[in-house]
This record gives structure tokens, sequence and C-alpha cells, in this order.
């Protein structure tokens, strides 16, 4: 079976890895969000397409949760010392990863090639697909204004309630060579546990790939972000009651409205599953709190095709 993944952030980094240990490496194809793409001291950051590269290399840091394993911050220290930008902590070891992306993308190598590159080295055998190589950036309006998507989550906080969500760029945008054929092709597509309004939105984002994934001949499979009614990490629970009215499946399946078929959600939430129209509600345990559970979670988006 061939499976493709809309996938952003942590938890669906996490989600990724769990349905590649299930179905195999060549089985899965990653479509990742770089809304969250960002420039720090010069260097080209995608921090959604490193957390999965990571994830699927075994070197994602189980405890902070994201970056790199072992990391140390010798570089970052002398930034500070040095007055040089220093909000965003990039370690040593990630550092090499953003040079030599950087590199390659001012030689004019495009975001897909150089992704594919990374990959390799790092001897993933998964093919993880950026969602476009054009400039698309996601910002956030909040009652304190406008800002970038990581000047308000990483340098604010994410303490700015969210009014509106857009993404600069995506008009103009296309989808990066093979994204469109990974849908076309696929036998069944997953929308990962990732923060529909700033991880799998960018995604959808791109003319062309809304389009496809509504047309669709197979099954389309979200997973719930939320435990519970609230989110493990992150803002989208906030997000959820403010921008969608509530973190009940219902609100959550409404963002993806016309596009999955099911939405697998956590037990505590199977008391709430009114409103699903004809999306079908899989509940299981969705809380990947290690490896055993990351891989019983992605079993169960894998093996719910909707009868």
């Amino acid at each position: 079976m061939k499976v493709t993944v809309l996938c952003g952030g942590v938890g669906g980094a996490r989600f990724v890895r769990g349905a590649v240990e299930v179905a195999g490496a060549d089985s899965v194809v990653v479509v990742g969000n770089v809304g969250d793409d960002v420039e720090v001291l010069g260097l080209h950051v995608s921090p959604d397409l490193d957390s999965i590269l990571y994830a699927l290399a075994g070197l994602n840091d189980e405890q902070r949760g994201w970056g790199r394993a072992g990391e140390t911050w010798e570089a970052l220290a002398v930034v500070r010392e040095l007055g040089g930008e220093s909000w965003f902590a990039l370690g040593d070891r990630d550092l090499g990863l953003h040079l030599v992306r950087t590199q390659a993308l001012r030689a004019g190598e495009p975001l897909s090639g150089v992704t594919a590159r990374l990959a390799s080295a790092l001897r993933v055998e998964t093919r993880l697909l950026p969602a476009t190589d054009d400039r698309l950036r996601t910002w956030i309006e909040t009652p304190a204004g406008s800002f970038p998507f990581q000047e308000w989550f990483v340098a604010r906080g994410h303490r700015d309630e969210v009014d509106g969500v857009r993404f600069e760029g995506a008009d103009a945008a296309a989808p990066a060579p093979g994204v469109l054929e990974a849908l076309a092709e696929a036998d069944l597509i997953v929308l990962a546990p990732s923060n529909p309004f700033v991880s799998i939105a960018p995604i959808l984002a791109v003319p062309g790939l809304r389009e496809a994934l509504a047309a669709r001949r197979v099954p389309c499979v979200a997973v719930s972000p939320l435990i519970g009614g609230r989110a493990v990490k992150g803002p989208a629970d906030r997000m959820l009651a403010r921008l969608a009215g509530g973190t009940s499946p219902r609100h959550v399946t409404r963002c993806y409205e016309g596009l999955v078929d099911a939405i697998v959600v956590d037990e505590a939430d199977a008391h709430d599953l009114a409103g699903l129209g004809e999306v079908r509600p899989i509940v299981t345990r969705t809380l990947m709190a290690d490896a055993d559970a990351r891989r019983r979670l992605a079993e169960v988006a894998l093996g719910a095709v909707p009868a």
C-alpha cells in the first residue's frame, strides 16, 4: 500500500516515523510544510522538514521535543556574546545542516533537491517532499499586530491570541516536483496529527493541492492533534477554540471539510463525536509517548480505510 502523509510539526514527525515503521520506507511519501521556514543569521532554516528528517534518521531529541539529540550550543553562545541574532536557538549540529542547505539554495538548487540530498546523506530512505520549492511564509494575525510565524511562535512564545492566518506567496507558488504525483498515486492519504491552521493549511494553500485532495479517489484519514480537547504541545487547542469555535473532533474535522473520510481521535474524546457528518470517527489512544505507542497509532491510521 502506498501512503502519502501531509505533515508539519513535531507530533507529525513522530507519526511519520511510526508510519514508516509500520508500512516500510518505500511505501510512504511525506509532503512537508514550509510555511514555518525562516532566515536566521543568513541561514535558511526549514524547521518542519528538519523535524521529519531527524525523526526518520533517528536523530531527533525525544526529551526536548525538537532538534537533534546530543546537541551542543557553543556557536549560539558566541552569537549571544557578540550581540547577534539569538532568539531562534540553532544548535551546533543543526547549524551544519542549515549551512549546507543555504549554500545549495544560493547556488540555485531547489529546496526539493536539497531536501532529497540531505535525506540521502542521513540515510533516510523515505521520500520527503516540501509542499513547494517557492517561497511561502505563514503570517499570524493577532490583536498585537501581524507577525511572521516564527516570530510569533518562538520570539513571542505564541502568547498572542490568533485572529487569522495568511500564507504570503501562496498564490504564486507551485507544487514541488512529485507532490501531485504522490497524491495521485497513493492508496491512502493521511493528514498527520499536526496543527490544522499552521502545519496542514500552508500545504493546502499551494495552488492545486487542496483541489487534488478534494478530487481524490482513495481514502483520506486525518489524525486529530488533540487529546481531551487539549493539545499535547503548542497552541493548536487555543487556535481551534478561537478560529473554529471549539476543540471537539467536530471542530478539527471542519478544518478539513470535504477533504477527509475518517478522523482518528483519542479515547478521551470518544464522548464528543456528534456533528461529524459523513466523516467516520476511529477511536484509539493517540498519545505517542514511546515507540510502541507511535507504531500503534500509525497502525490504526493506516488501517482506517472507510468501508
